[in-house]
């Protein structure tokens, strides 16, 4: 049984042999990629745009436009949704060769859901980030109101061993 070696180290790594003498020697990172790029032979952007169902290739559901209600719209869909599923059922038993179409319309209400609800999440991370920094300054209040009481207590424990050190 033949084994191989291990390969030789990167050529790069002649970079980083003063690093323990100088940090700063070492050669800064590449810079963060900006736009389109490949990966795997896939293409992906760094853009944090979500595209629109037409572009996806799905039929939307819901109006277009900025000012979407959100709750509005998810109940309508969740309605129209629980109607194809119960249609589906009904297909199911009278007519099983033609459910095709109505797995389809399912799947185009799930697709407008989730889209929808992918529509929220910066609603959501701002909402969660809004959410974090006020338990901070909660739980910083309670340490500045912790270190205060226990201040206020070594200074009336201090005056007392200093009323019991004068009154000997």
């Amino acid at each position: 049984m033949a084994t191989a070696t291990y390969p030789p180290p990167p050529p790069f790594y002649k970079l980083y042999k003063d690093y323990s003498q100088d940090p700063d020697s070492a050669p800064s990172p590449p810079p963060p990629i900006q736009g389109p790029y490949v990966l795997y032979g896939a293409s992906y952007t760094t853009d944090d745009v979500l595209p629109g169902l037409e572009e996806q290739g799905v039929r939307q559901l819901y109006p277009k436009g900025p000012n979407i209600d959100f709750k509005k719209q998810l109940k309508s869909l969740n309605r129209e949704l629980q109607l194809h599923l119960l249609e589906l059922a009904d297909v199911l038993v009278e007519r099983p060769s033609q459910y095709a179409r109505r797995v389809e319309d399912i799947s185009l209400i799930f697709k407008n859901l989730h889209h929808l609800l992918n529509s929220l999440r910066p609603y959501q991370a701002r909402a969660t980030l809004i959410h974090i920094l006020e338990q901070q300054i909660e739980r910083r209040k309670q340490a500045v109101e912790d270190i205060s009481r226990r201040r206020e207590e070594a200074q009336r424990l201090l005056k007392e061993a200093l009323g019991t050190l004068d009154g000997q």
